[in-house]
């Protein structure tokens, strides 16, 4: 189980309640960015999991100007430096397409470390072409909900990419993943790895509120809740993923 945590409040949450691993980003509400320095040292000094960071300049999509791919040349050897364990990438062509190019670069600046392809995979044009790709390119992993809004309802492309997968590469299903739905995606895709945030809803400390400013733009997130890992959550998933293994 990989659980994907953008505080170090989750991060610790994450290991006690039974992660194998952790994705490390900022800001979940935009899918995940690069996370700071100070988090990454942070829960690399307080959390004993391996730790995968997302190299991610900005939500939105995965095509790159020259300037973001030089923030994310610096945010990756920064990262290697703070002692992550794997890194997160993603990079799509304006048609579609892997872009073949920028990740051998990037693989290249990031080993030793595994590489991850993110859910960047879920923009392609053709995912079984495209997974080909990145067999070819030497990604230990790539996370996909097969092209859907989540794993559940992209369940018969992620087991078609396990097949033709063939232990070549770590097909990770993720994306909306929960207790209740977490027995039917791993039976229904073979899958040895999974990833989720399972999160909950947790209030704001402040007392005094003002309810007329927002802080964020279009989105508007809640100003006075936080999104952190469930406990809870995190230890019924562990236990339905031991019972299937047994």
């Amino acid at each position: 189980m990989e659980v994907c945590v953008d505080s170090v409040e989750s991060a610790l949450i994450a290991e006690r309640g039974g992660a194998n691993r952790i994705e490390l980003c900022s800001s979940l509400i935009e899918g995940g960015i690069t996370p700071s320095q100070g988090l990454l040292k942070i829960v690399r000094s307080e959390c004993r999991l391996p730790i995968f960071v997302l190299i991610r300049p900005r939500g939105g999509d995965f095509c790159y100007s020259n300037s973001e791919l030089e923030v994310m040349r610096q945010d990756l050897l920064v990262t290697k430096d703070c002692g992550a364990n794997g890194i997160v990438i993603g990079f799509l062509t304006r048609n579609g397409e892997i872009d073949i190019e920028r990740c051998k670069e990037f693989i290249s600046l990031s080993r030793p470390l595994e590489v991850t392809f993110s859910r960047a995979f879920d923009m392609v044009a053709d995912p079984y072409r495209s997974l080909d790709v990145l067999i070819d390119l030497g990604f230990e992993r790539v996370l996909t909900s097969g092209l859907d809004a989540s794993a559940l309802e992209g369940l018969p492309i992620i087991r078609k990419l396990i097949e033709q997968a063939r232990g070549r590469i770590i097909v990770m299903p993720g994306g909306g993943i929960n207790d209740r739905n977490l027995r039917r995606i791993l039976v229904g895709s073979c899958a040895n790895e999974y990833h989720c945030s399972a999160r909950t809803t947790q209030d704001s400390n402040m007392l005094y509120r003002n309810k007329k400013a927002f802080m964020g733009g279009v989105l508007r997130p809640p100003e006075f809740v936080q999104k952190v890992a469930d406990l809870d959550m995190l230890r019924r998933l562990v236990e339905e993923h031991s019972e299937l293994l047994n």
